[in-house]
């Protein structure tokens, strides 16, 4: 499981042309579920992203974690984060996890991230919807979080 977190001021997704879910300050996670991934992973990247230290405190010094500085999480699923560019000039997806086997494990990774900091505190896209994300990226802080298993 592989997660692309951007440190942002706001951020929102919007599908056919209304918007769907937006928060201000906080996290965007882009999640990518591949084809090994199980329950197992879930877990323990939920509590790492949560945990995830890129906040600055007083000092300015990237200290403080989303749940620290009471901030909101959107999380939009993201099949490509899987796609392996190695070969040719068109990605292979053929690491990325079938939506069958995807989508329950977005699904429980949203409602672990809700369970940590609270439902109110977690918005979500649309599983295999067609999605316009926008966000603003603060500092910009990105940086990409994986479960502990990697096969």
């Amino acid at each position: 499981m592989r997660a692309l977190i951007q440190r942002v001021s706001s951020a929102s997704v919007t599908i056919d042309g209304k918007l769907h879910s937006s928060i201000g300050k906080g996290l965007l996670i882009l999640l990518g579920i591949k084809t090994t991934d199980t329950e197992a992973e879930v877990q323990y990247l939920a509590e790492k992203c949560a945990a995830l230290r890129i906040f600055e405190d007083a000092e300015e010094k990237m200290n403080l974690s989303v749940k620290d500085v009471d901030g909101s999480i959107l999380i939009v699923s993201q099949f490509t984060l899987y796609g392996d560019t190695r070969k040719g000039n068109r990605p292979s997806f053929i690491d990325a996890s079938p939506p069958n086997i995807a989508e329950p494990l977005y699904e429980k990774f949203v409602l672990s991230l809700s369970s940590i900091l609270g439902k109110e505190k977690i918005a979500a896209g649309v599983f295999r919807a067609m999605m316009e994300v926008a966000l603003v990226n603060d500092g910009p802080v990105t940086v990409i979080v994986e479960s502990k298993h990697q096969a």
